[in-house]
Formats: structure tokens, sequence, C-alpha cells
């Protein structure tokens, strides 16, 4: 049986590793790196580059617990971002669609909120 320490620690694990292969796949994937300077954002290719060093840096500091209350605010925004941007759109297909495009989106950003709470 799982105590809170050891859910805790899995949870970061889980969420960290998420957020590395992302910010790196930022980087090395033209097609991640494509879509995501597709999306209108202001300044696409700065922003991809500071997102990427937000997701593996903040992923590094909850892979070795160290700062997670503050890893978990920029990577949280993040989240929101990405929900704003790429899934509220998907709305005018219906909410059915809407939440499932989201589904991952929103479990990350409840973890995220479970480890901001619950760290110390």
């Amino acid at each position: 049986m799982y105590t809170s320490v050891q859910t805790l620690r899995f949870i970061r694990y889980v969420v960290a590793y998420v957020f590395i292969v992302s910010g790196i796949m930022k980087v090395l994937s033209s097609e991640v790196a494509n879509h995501f300077m597709g999306l209108g954002l202001p300044l696409p290719q700065q922003t991809l580059y500071v997102i990427a060093f937000l997701e593996v840096g903040c992923g590094l500091l909850l892979l070795t617990n160290r700062y997670v209350k503050y890893a978990t605010i920029p990577l949280m925004i993040i989240m929101i971002g990405a929900i704003l941007f790429t899934k509220v759109p998907i709305l005018h297909s219906g909410f059915l669609q809407f939440a499932f495009q989201a589904r991952l989106d929103i479990v990350l950003l409840v973890l995220l909120f479970i480890l901001l709470n619950k760290s110390h």
C-alpha cells in the first residue's frame, strides 16, 4: 500500500516525465515545433523556446524534488494556455469532442494542483 509520500513522489515523477519529454520534443521535432508555431502566438519561435525551457527546467525541479511549489506554477500556466489555445477552439465541434481532446491536459492540471497544495 502506498503512503501519501510515495504517492506524491510517483505523481512528481509522472508529471516531470511528461513535461521533460514535451519540452525536448518542442526543440527536437520539427512537426511538434511547426504545430506550436501555427497556434498564432506572438513571437512563436521565442515563445516555443521559452515554453520548452520552462517545461524541461521545471520538470527537472519536480524530478529532483526541488522548489516543487515554484515549479508547478509556470507549468500550470502552460497547461491553462494549452487548453485555451489548442482545446477551447474545439468546442465548436461539441463539448464531448472538447472533453476528449482536453482530457490529458485536465489530468495534468489536476496533478499539478495536487503537487502545489501538498508539497512542503
